[in-house]
Parts: C-alpha cells; structure tokens; sequence
C-alpha cells in the first residue's frame, strides 16, 4: 500500500511562503495531478514529498509510515523530471538499470526489470543504442522507464512532457496513464497545462497561491468548479462571468434575463462554459467582435452588456463580427460565485 497523507505542510522561504496548511491524501495506485500556474507552489510540494525540500512544518506520510525526516532514497520513491536527465554516454540499457546497479542488485534481476519496463514503454527495441542517439520523446521513455524499473511504491513527475512536440504530448500522456495503471504505482504528477490534467488524473489538486483551491476528479473540476478560480483556469476557452443582481425570492437578474439562482446572497457573479450556449429565440443579446474558425467548431468572442463573453458555435453556422445573436445557456449549466469570497455559490 502506497497511500500519501500530507498533513498541515506549510513552507516558507524567509517572509516568503510558499505553501499554506497543505492537507490532501492520495489513495494507493491514484494518478494524481497537481495543477496551477508558475509559482503557485506545485513544485514546492512535489520536492518535499521527494526530500528535496524540507517542510516548514507539517508531516508527509507514504504507506502509513511518517517520511518527512527521511532522506529521499528511503522514502520508496522515484523522480522524473522535465530536463529527461539521462546519461549520453551509456546505453538504453545501462540507462533504466543504473538506479538498479548503484543497489547491487544481482545481474539477473536487473535484466528482468529493464527489459520489463523497456516493454512497458515500447523501447526494448532500443536497449543497446546510446541514449544520446535518440529523440527527446525516446529519451523522455528512457526517463519515465529507469524510475519505473526502480518498482517504487510512489513516482513523482514534474512536468515531464513540457519539452515535447504537441503531437508526442499526447502520444505520451495517454502511454503514461496506461503505464502507470499496469504498473500498479501510486503517482503525483505537476503540470499547469489543463489538458494533460484533464485527460491523465484520477483526481486533480488545483493549486493557487499555496493552497489547494479544489481536489476532484476532472469532470467533476470542470463541471462544478469550487471557485472562480478553477472556472477560469480550467477549461479553454475558460468560463464566462456576468454580474448579477437580485430580483427576489431566489430570482437574479443577469445581462437583463431573469434566471433562477441561489435564494440568499448579495453579490453574484454567474458563470457559464461557452460550449454551453446556443442560438435560440430568447437569451442574452450578444454582438459578435471576433470569429475565429476552429475546425469542428466556431469561437465567437460577443460582447454581452458590456462584457466579453465567448461562445462555441457549430461551424456551419454562417456568423460574422458585427451580427447579432441572441445566445441562450444550456438547463443546468450556469453556475453561481460569490463575488466577494470569489468562492462557488450552492
């Protein structure tokens, strides 16, 4: 078992803190994602789960045993990062088994390990070549291979596509994710791209200002997002919010349409996805400003009462800047913000 509980961590470096009162647990075998932007601290806490960075206070427990004071190479864990961090000059081989080698572990097992993880990648077929001789998709397997052949109870990645093309991008995340639950480990993954969250996690942790806004499974962060953050920040294009006023017994009034909405609360904002609108005969006026053809779809940036408002159109339909639309919400979709605390309205 290889459940994590990070209890009360806080970080600071000098008047600076990093990190506030972090609690979150990762079930054993759970592909968990941390995600925010730059300096929201992910990385921070990816470190001192590993015992790269020490916790101001707090405690990081892995398999129900407390680790905070254990050197790295105790913890159980491996490590892929972004930079692949492979050695040129040795072979694939040699490669996935030097974490094996520096434990002396015997010549038979070694082999049983890297050729058992080179197949989980789909690189047995690069085992004598130099790692120096490949590309940076094969090195990133070649990374992704050594720690896997480590057989930790927990693998830690930060960012470890960011280097790749788009198209390897999405051939690796949806290699990884099948990698990673065959292999039966429990991983922590840190990235601030949405789309890599959104289709390799079981649950996402988003993170802003050193603490965890939301931790749920993707739909469900997207869907029903905590605060105004994650609605922003999940989802491209991200959510659109308009100011609401109150109208009486749980009425609000938004963009001069009358909505139902939550029966106590002074300032609102309400929120909704632009895939969740569409053209009908009633609904918020909206002038479109920008039509941008996306293959499958239109992006039509309106502006709505004086607010910029996206929506996303079926691309046969004929629209041009300056046109008209009359843009109604999908039932149930629109969702409700506090505009003080900034936090979801029930």
């Amino acid at each position: 078992m290889a459940e994590i509980q990070i209890k009360n961590v806080a970080k600071n470096f000098g008047s600076y803190q990093a990190l506030h009162d972090i609690n979150l647990t990762i079930a054993d075998q759970e592909f968990m994602v941390l995600l925010g932007a730059s300096g929201c601290g992910k990385s921070t806490l990816l470190r001192i789960i590993a015992g790269l960075e020490t916790a101001t206070t707090g405690e990081v427990w892995i398999g129900g045993r407390r680790v905070d004071h254990l050197s790295p190479k105790d913890r159980g864990i491996s490590m892929v990062f972004q930079n692949y961090a492979v050695f040129p000059h040795l072979t694939v081989f040699e490669n996935i088994g030097f974490g094996l080698r520096m434990q002396k572990l015997p010549d038979d097992e070694v082999k049983r390990r890297v050729e058992r993880t080179a197949g989980l990648m789909h690189i047995e077929q690069l085992l004598k070549r130099y790692s120096g001789e490949l590309s940076g998709g094969q090195r990133q397997r070649v990374a992704v291979a050594r720690a896997l052949a480590m057989e930790p109870d927990v693998i830690l990645m930060d960012e470890p596509l960011s280097n790749l093309d788009a198209l390897l991008r999405m051939e690796m995340r949806a290699e990884l994710k099948g990698v990673l639950a065959e292999s039966k480990t429990t991983a922590i993954y840190v990235t601030h791209d949405q789309v890599e969250a959104m289709s390799m996690a079981d649950r996402i942790s988003v993170m802003h200002q050193g603490k965890i806004v939301q931790a749920a499974s993707p739909i469900e962060v997207y869907r029903d997002p905590a605060a105004e953050f994650v609605a922003s920040f999940i989802g491209n294009p991200p959510m659109n919010f308009l100011p609401a006023e109150a109208a009486g017994s749980g009425r609000w009034t938004v963009a001069g349409q009358n909505l139902d909405g939550p029966a106590n609360g002074k300032d609102l904002k309400w929120a909704i996805r632009p895939e969740d609108l569409r053209i009908a005969d009633q609904g918020f006026g909206a002038r479109a400003k920008v039509v941008e053809p996306l293959g499958a779809h239109l992006l039509v940036t309106c502006d709505v009462d004086g607010h910029q408002f996206r929506a996303v159109l079926d691309s046969e339909l004929s629209v041009k800047p300056g046109d008209v639309l009359t843009l109604a919400p999908q039932e149930g979709r629109g969702r409700w913000f506090d505009s003080e605390t900034t936090l979801a309205v029930a």
